[in-house]
């Protein structure tokens, strides 16, 4: 089995290098504005969008045009990775999976990509890399790579640089451990699982929320663009990365003891852009409640559900499991005992009491007994048609499913 993986490390560049790399990400956001623009000209022209080859070309126009001849110090490679992103742009448009491109803007993503690993030399023991007209790096070595190098990514974030190195190798195809679980994810109760498990939410930014707001008040007193502007901009960077790393080391953790555990997993398939809309409406037609649907949302998008379940479904295929997603219709709203399903069933937002039977059960538990059936069933319905994750077997998953 081929494993892809990615191994992100900070960089200690001198100053020179840190100006570098300043320079080569600029080049590659100026290339990729430039494309841009010229493939909305051409489209506003009535004219055909260049493909990746056609953008090469005036690629190799403009590094070689006086005006902007300061593209040639910058390496090839990662321009033309610029333009391959701004293809791939395009076709997530096309394909309905993203918004339009936009232009990319100093500070925000500022990163480059170089694609040949024959241009890289990774020396793990001295903790240092060699990049194309970077020379060598030194970095915080905190963890070993394993595979063999594929592409390096260098990124920045609140005034670091960082490194992802992606590397492929041979692995044993796992063997999945466990039965199946659902799980019911929500507010007060991050993740619950059908056999009573339950991880309580870390709430990231609500823990930093004061800081953050003391600090972009401070920001706002400040003259713009002043150097006190800048320090107290840098702040806020700091504190949003703060609240980011926290959240995905908390979602890593739980990610990685739930795929290592079971075989099947089976979650709601949540639309969390839908879920987090605004409420406030129109000026002819106000939205009701705006205030604690705002505060809703907040919630909502401070758990990272879809980042959750982006890293249990990689998680699950490498561990051998699969994740089936189940539709969320009444799964807080069905009886596990009789069946019944109504609103009543649910009288508050923690305690579930079926107005049939009289079950009583608490209510996520009861939200992840149901999609753990809905997921039986899709699975049985449909596992003809779904192909396994990589190295999973459809009789382990079977028999996971049928003991669970």
């Amino acid at each position: 089995m081929r494993r892809f993986q990615a191994f992100k490390f900070e960089l200690r560049p001198d100053g020179h290098q840190q100006r570098q790399m300043r320079c080569f990400a600029g080049a590659c956001r100026f290339v990729y504005n430039r494309a841009l623009a010229l493939q909305k000209a051409r489209y506003e022209q009535g004219e055909k969008r260049l493909g990746y080859a056609g953008l090469c070309k005036s690629l190799t126009e403009w590094r070689h045009n006086q005006e902007t001849a300061w593209l040639a110090d910058a390496p090839v490679h990662p321009l033309q990775q610029a333009l391959k992103d701004l293809e791939r742009a395009y076709a997530n448009f096309f394909a309905k999976l993203a918004d339009f491109p936009r232009f990319k803007k100093k500070g925000q993503s500022d990163s480059f990509r170089y694609p040949d690993p024959k241009q890289i030399k990774l020396d793990q023991g001295n903790s240092r890399i060699f990049l194309p007209k970077l020379g060598w790096l030194r970095y915080r070595n905190s963890r070993e790579v394993l595979g063999e190098v594929r592409n390096v990514t260098v990124s920045q974030s609140c005034g670091k640089w960082f490194m992802s190195i992606q590397t492929e190798r041979e692995v044993e195809p796992p063997i999945p451990k466990g039965g199946a679980v659902g799980i019911d994810m929500g507010i007060a109760r991050f993740v619950t699982l059908s056999d009573g498990t339950f991880y309580a939410p870390l709430n990231s930014f609500k823990r930093h929320e004061k800081a953050l707001r003391k600090a972009q008040q401070a920001l706002s007193r400040k003259v713009k663009f002043s150097n006190n502007w800048r320090k107290a901009k840098a702040r806020i960077q700091r504190i949003h990365a703060r609240i980011g790393n926290a959240r995905r080391d908390f979602l890593h953790k739980i990610s990685t003891t739930i795929s290592q555990n079971h075989a099947v997993v089976c979650i709601e398939d949540l639309q969390v852009r839908n879920m987090s809309k605004s409420a406030a409406g129109s000026a002819e037609a106000p939205g009701k409640n705006v205030r604690a649907k705002s505060g809703l949302n907040k919630s909502i998008l401070d758990q990272g559900w879809f980042e959750f379940r982006r890293q249990l479904d990689y998680k699950l295929a490498w561990n051998g499991g699969w994740l089936v997603k189940v539709p969320p219709q009444n799964t807080s709203r069905t009886c596990p005992a009789c069946g019944h399903v109504s609103a009543d069933n649910r009288q508050t937002q923690a305690q579930f009491v079926c107005v049939e039977c009289g079950f009583e059960e608490n209510a996520d538990v009861v939200g992840a007994i149901n999609v753990l059936r809905a997921g039986h069933a899709r699975f049985a319905c449909e596992v003809s048609g779904i192909p396994p994750a990589a190295g999973t077997h459809r009789s382990d998953l079977g028999v996971a499913l049928c003991h669970a």
